[in-house]
């Protein structure tokens, strides 16, 4: 949320079009719909219903144990909500394998707002208070405060220096003061119980940590076009078949702990 250090080197920024997303596609400025409910599709992309797009990363469960082996060789996932949510695919990486590499990807080609989800604990040991003391936003994302490395960076923006401050703030021995306040990363508080608790990308991404046998911490950032609009589904399983990525949703992950796991992560 895999892709091969090869295919992060830079370039102008396309819409490919792999044939399996090209059948589905008849226009570029289209919207489609990709709800499982959208009933018979006759043949319209405008109403592919969500499974048909993602049929070609397996089934449910396959695409879930696909994205873990990704997560354990430190590639990228790309993780979808559903229609009637945020309707968006986030791109995911490992916060303990990070490279400058994958986060210059993540500011290439998605939103900029590089998240880093955490957990309780570790907002508590470093003393992130939360960004507003009454969340009113929609999906109630729990922003904390941003953070910067307080050693080792420059301005904080650059890839390096975004990866730096991860670094930082994920480290075993990690202290309040270890980092300064506000900064260019944007760290997030994962609900206990993760995607059985809140069926958001944050629960979803430390969901994903835990199930590979990573520390619970990892990178998202939202995957944007090349207008600025958000990537929905077609455009999202472009860019996974462009950088050989898989791609599993929320939803998939509730199914995975249900029924394979008893709910226990």
């Amino acid at each position: 949320m895999g892709e091969n250090k090869a295919n992060v080197a830079a370039g102008p920024r396309i819409s490919p079009r792999p044939a399996a997303v090209v059948r589905l596609l008849t226009g570029e400025n289209r919207s489609y719909s990709h709800s499982p409910d959208s009933g018979n599709s006759n043949g319209d992309p405008m109403n592919q219903p969500q499974t048909s797009l993602l049929t070609p990363f397996g089934d449910a469960i396959t695409r879930v144990e696909k994205a873990l082996e990704a997560i354990r060789n430190g590639q990228g996932v790309l993780l979808v909500d559903d229609e009637d949510r945020e309707n968006e695919g986030d791109l995911i990486y490992a916060a303990e394998t990070l490279t400058e590499q994958q986060m210059a990807l993540l500011i290439r080609e998605c939103s900029g707002i590089v998240c880093l989800c955490l957990t309780d604990d570790v907002i508590r040991r470093l003393q992130l208070p939360m960004m507003v003391s009454e969340n009113s936003s929609k999906n109630g994302t729990a922003f904390t405060v941003t953070i910067e490395a307080r050693e080792g960076v420059s301005t904080g923006v650059s890839a390096a220096d975004r990866v730096t401050t991860i670094r930082t703030a994920i480290a075993d021995n990690a202290k309040p003061e270890d980092l300064a306040r506000p900064g260019h990363v944007f760290p997030l508080r994962a609900q206990p119980g993760g995607v059985l608790s809140r069926r958001g990308h944050t629960e979803g991404t430390v969901d994903l940590m835990r199930l590979a046998g990573l520390k619970p911490t990892g990178v998202l950032c939202e995957l944007t076009n090349p207008d600025g609009t958000m990537a929905r589904l077609p455009e999202i399983v472009a860019f996974a078949e462009k950088h050989a990525m898989p791609v599993l949703t929320i939803e998939d992950l509730v199914k995975y702990r249900t029924e394979t796991m008893g709910q226990a992560v």
